[in-house]
Order: C-alpha cells, then sequence, then structure tokens
C-alpha cells in the first residue's frame, strides 16, 4: 500500500473532509478473483447519510446490503455499507461475498484509517457505501480476500485524493476505452 506521505490527503478538520461526497473506484486483480469496488464517502447529517439509510432498508431480490464487520458484532469505523453487485449463489460465492470480500472491503478501509487517509479523530462522523463486485465464479477465498482490500484501499484513495484527474481520463480516452470484459478494436473505435 501508499505510504500516507505519497497520497495529498484533504485538510481533515471537521469543516472540510467530505464536506461534500467523495467518489472513488478501484479495480483489482484478474480472472474470477478480481474485485472492483465503487466507494461514496460522506458525513452523517448529509445527503450520503440519506442513502446510506435508504439503501440499507430497501433491499432488493439478491441484493441485500449490509453493515460491514471487522468481526461478528464490530463494525468498521466509518461505518461502511457493503452493497453487492452480483447476487450471491452458491455456496462458495456466499461465503466470498460475505466473507473475504467483507472482510477485505473492512481491512481496506482500516487501512485507509490507519494511514491516515480517512482521520480516524472523525471516523463516527463519516460513512461510506460501498459497491462491491464478487464474481460468480471466484474459486478462491484468499485471493479474494487480497483483492478486495487492495481496493477498498484503492477506492477510498481515489475518493480522498480525487483521483484521477481530468488529465488522466483525457489521456486514457486517447487510447480508448477498455475494461476486463471488452475492449473495442481500433476498427470500431474508428467509425
Amino acid at each position: 500500500m501508499p505510504s500516507p506521505e505519497s497520497c495529498a490527503a484533504p485538510d481533515s478538520s471537521a469543516d472540510s473532509f467530505a464536506a461534500t461526497a467523495l467518489i472513488g473506484e478501484s479495480f483489482v486483480g484478474d480472472g474470477v478473483n478480481a474485485a472492483h469496488t465503487n466507494v461514496v464517502i460522506g458525513r452523517k447529517g448529509g445527503p450520503v447519510e440519506t442513502a446510506w439509510a435508504t439503501a440499507l432498508a430497501t433491499p432488493s431480490a439478491g441484493h441485500v446490503p449490509f453493515l460491514t464487520v471487522v468481526r461478528p458484532s464490530v463494525p468498521v469505523k466509518p461505518a461502511t455499507l457493503f452493497v453487492t453487485k452480483a447476487a450471491a449463489r452458491g455456496d462458495l460465492h456466499e461465503r466470498a461475498t460475505w466473507g473475504s470480500a467483507q472482510a477485505g472491503l473492512a481491512q481496506g478501509v482500516l487501512d485507509a484509517v490507519a494511514e491516515g487517509l480517512l482521520p480516524a479523530g472523525e471516523a463516527d462522523e463519516l460513512l461510506i457505501i460501498a459497491a462491491v463486485w464478487v464474481n460468480p465464479g471466484v474459486d478462491d477465498l484468499d485471493a479474494s480476500f487480497r483483492n478486495q482490500r487492495a481496493a477498498a484501499y484503492g477506492a477510498v484513495r481515489a475518493a480522498v485524493t480525487g483521483s484521477p484527474s481530468v488529465a488522466d481520463v483525457l489521456d486514457a480516452a486517447e487510447e480508448g476505452p477498455a475494461n476486463p470484459f471488452y475492449t473495442p478494436s481500433a476498427e470500431v473505435l474508428a467509425r
């Protein structure tokens, strides 16, 4: 993980840190054990709290948001809502979603707190919504944990530092869009 000195964390005073919603994304790994995590970070009393409570109170079939815990009865701080992107199905996918991916999300958030990306003194005032992809074909719980830990940390870091910059996005766009599921050919891009 990068050192806190290498990340440009904003002023962590109560009036400035996450005064508005912070948004981040990270994709780590490859194949069926890869992790893709999106986060929204905000303060209690603001729009993120409304979204957080609404998501928790309105589950849909196969997508039941839940409070991320470090251990049973020990929720991570800042309070982090785990929102599944894929309905859990089958024993291993369920164990990965509620087990290894949840543990990875918890540890990634705690890594960000320990390294100062998220101010520990404000952890009780902050909320995180994490939309987490766990591939239904997952086949290695340890790889799932490692990738989710890194993706959670990376998403929080991206949210806190405001990365990527618009210039970074425009530079990437010059090469064309690509993701692990589809990359258009040069011919398709030229149309």
